[in-house]
């Protein structure tokens, strides 16, 4: 009995412990130019994995092939000039969410983006242009996407997907070749219309 009771009370601390670490609150989503839209107005699906709140597969891990799952939505009503799209899991027992994607430049016409947008253009002259004709950004790792890949017996990590419609294009100008989180957040202030996320679940024993 006293060896059940042990592991309750080690389970339960895991549990705090984990909750204490997650940084849902510090999403990019939940900043100060989403103000006026502090939920998701439209929604978005996986056409890979199925909608949010689905668990993320190995080959979509960083134990797998790391692919990036297709995304779809619904083209907002309101109109806009381009999207940008941030994957963060803040679950990490870090002080802020792991950036593992920044992406911009997405045009407005999409509806959704798959694995093949988000390969390096080796025909444009420009090294951080993608595939899918929109630029990467800087994350945690040491290319255009971070695949899931969290500590063994941490438990479960979300992983969202946030993408965000704006009424004007980001400034380029303003941004560093390897474009920064910080950067797009100010680059966003004022012209955020509306957003969606999908989050897929991912754990390691």
């Amino acid at each position: 009995m006293h060896s059940i009771n042990l592991t309750i009370h080690l389970l339960l601390l895991l549990s705090l412990l984990h909750l204490a670490h997650s940084n849902h609150t510090k999403l990019f989503t939940r900043g100060p130019a989403f103000t006026n839209y502090p939920k998701p107005t439209f929604n978005i699906t996986s056409p890979d994995l199925g909608p949010s709140g689905s668990p993320i597969p190995i080959e979509y891990s960083a134990d797998g092939a790391g692919l990036f799952p297709a995304l779809s939505w619904r083209i907002p009503t309101t109109a806009i000039e381009e999207y940008v799209l941030i994957s963060e899991d803040p679950d990490a027992p870090l002080a802020e969410p792991v950036v593992h994607g920044i992406y911009f430049g997405i045009p407005p016409v999409f509806s959704g983006v798959s694995h093949g947008d988000f390969l390096i253009d080796e025909a444009s002259h420009d090294a951080f242009r993608l595939t899918g004709g929109f630029r990467y950004g800087e994350n945690r790792g040491d290319g255009v996407y971070l695949a899931p890949a969290p500590l063994p017996g941490h438990g479960r990590h979300r992983y969202f997907f946030q993408l965000v419609a704006l009424s004007g294009r980001v400034d380029q100008r303003l941004l560093s070749d390897l474009a920064t989180r910080g950067e797009i957040e100010r680059g966003v202030e004022g012209k955020v219309v509306g957003w969606g996320e999908w989050v897929g679940v991912m754990e390691r024993a």
